[in-house]
């Protein structure tokens, strides 16, 4: 007699399988989810008629697969010239983060072009075009569905003949071929599989919106990742007017380009030199800042960090950040202590960046304890200066990536004198850089030429 098929299960939230039932999902910890899928389908796979034959690779013509541009150019930075047709890009952010704003303008510089459908499933058409309206975004080829089944999709993309696809979201679409809740683990497959089916056999570049979850991956299985061509990731502070767009994954570009976006009363808008945004406005030094050059991917930040150290009454002095990572301060601060005698058991110190940055990298190290030291003595660094380096624990500075590339970024922009790592190699014309090995060393280097900040009328 023939075994009867085991029966198996499956989770509905990451699609983990199991042989038997369990009440936790052994693969992303959720209770309650693991929920029967039947028998496994048989191994055999019998011969069907191809779609189109083998061709020699010689013979295949690459002009259906050149990107086409958006219209948006630090976007098109990111996606590596622009949309492929046929390609499928998956965009996520947070909520409120502008996704629908910026894919909005695009499918405007598109609808130029040609048509363009755009598919939303958690607005009305009336809510989009009222977004639409205050972004000046409005055109005759520019097509407003508000659906949520993937057969609807289908139709109104047989109607329209589409040169651009944006579906906001695909957590909202809906198959009639598959069980389970919009947003599930079975519908997402199902939907993806059917969006991605349409725009490889019709040529059309599509862009879906993905939701994350609360620790900021996207939402749903991870096949979904593997399964489009670019995963772009949309993010900013809300309290800040500076986007982000970060490529994750990308067919047919690099992944280590950023695109830098301001978002507006009137809309998102690129930026393509954004470093104006990370520095203060003044006219005479002040004491506890220190301009330094970050990395975002391949494009130097000129960025600013500020620190205050000030005495407390407190037994336990306040560390506070803001921008930067917690545990690279204190160790910073236990440098700048041990290595070069400077007194911080007994003082409160407050460290940020401007503009509402993130700083993680460790090309910062120096630049941050320039900042305490000059705010711990009072004394302003002089104008025109940038630092860049990682400091170690023995006080040493090391050499960071990419080092040449950010003196010839503050070159551009101005900036006169850069004290780098050793091994800089040949020095960069217009600005003049002092290379250090320790830590002490650029310190009393920078203050033979510090100051002490003007007093106003009132100190007097």
């Amino acid at each position: 007699m023939a075994k009867a098929a085991k029966t198996t299960f499956r989770c509905a939230e990451c699609g983990w399988s199991t042989l038997k039932w369990v009440g936790r999902c052994g693969e992303c910890q959720a209770w309650g989810t693991v929920e029967e899928a039947g028998a496994p389908a048989a191994g055999y796979v019998a011969a069907a008629p191809v779609t189109s034959r083998a061709r020699p690779i010689t013979e295949i013509s690459v002009e259906s697969a050149e990107a086409v541009p958006t219209g948006v150019g630090e976007l098109d930075r990111v996606l590596g010239g622009g949309a492929v047709p046929g390609g499928v890009v998956l965009l996520a952010g947070e909520p409120g983060v502008g996704k629908s704003t910026l894919l909005l303008e695009v499918a405007a510089m598109r609808a130029a072009e040609g048509p363009v459908l755009y598919i939303t499933g958690e607005e009305s058409a009336g809510q989009v075009r009222l977004r639409a309206e205050r972004l000046g975004a409005l055109s005759d080829k520019l097509y407003l569905a508000a659906e949520t089944s993937i057969a609807s999709l289908v139709s109104h993309v047989d109607q329209v003949g589409p040169r651009l696809l944006i579906v906001d979201s695909v957590q909202t679409m809906v198959s009639p071929d598959a069980t389970g809740v919009p947003g599930g683990v079975t519908q997402i497959r199902q939907v993806t599989g059917a969006l991605i089916q349409i725009a490889k056999e019709r040529g059309i570049a599509t862009i879906l919106v993905g939701h994350v979850t609360k620790d900021g991956s996207i939402a749903g299985p991870r096949m979904l990742e593997h399964l489009v061509d670019v995963v772009l990731h949309f993010e900013g502070e809300r309290h800040s007017q500076l986007r982000l767009l970060r490529a994750i994954k990308n067919r047919y570009g690099p992944t280590d380009e950023i695109g830098c976006f301001e978002l507006t009363e009137s809309g998102i808008v690129g930026l393509p030199d954004p470093s104006g945004l990370f520095l203060t406005e003044r006219t005479d030094p002040v004491p506890g800042t220190c301009v330094t050059v970050a990395m975002e991917g391949r494009r130097p930040l000129i960025t600013e960090v500020q620190a205050l150290v000030a005495p407390t009454p407190l037994p336990a002095p306040r560390r506070a950040t803001s921008g930067l990572d917690t545990s690279r301060v204190n160790m910073i601060l236990a440098v700048l202590e041990k290595r070069t005698g400077m007194r911080l058991a007994n003082m409160d110190v407050y460290a940020s960046t401007v503009g509402g940055v993130k700083l993680t990298e460790p090309a910062v190290d120096l630049a941050l304890a320039m900042a305490a030291a000059s705010s711990s003595n009072d004394v302003a660094l002089p104008v025109g200066f940038i630092a860049i380096g990682e400091v170690g624990l023995a006080g040493d500075v090391r050499t960071v990536s990419g080092v040449r590339r950010r003196v010839a970024e503050a070159q551009r922009l101005g900036f006169t004198e850069a004290i780098v790592p050793k091994h800089f190699g040949d020095p960069i014309p217009g600005i003049r850089t002092q290379e250090v090995e320790e830590l002490s060393e650029a310190l009393l280097r920078v203050a033979r030429r510090s100051r002490r900040p003007r007093k106003s009328q009132d100190d007097d």
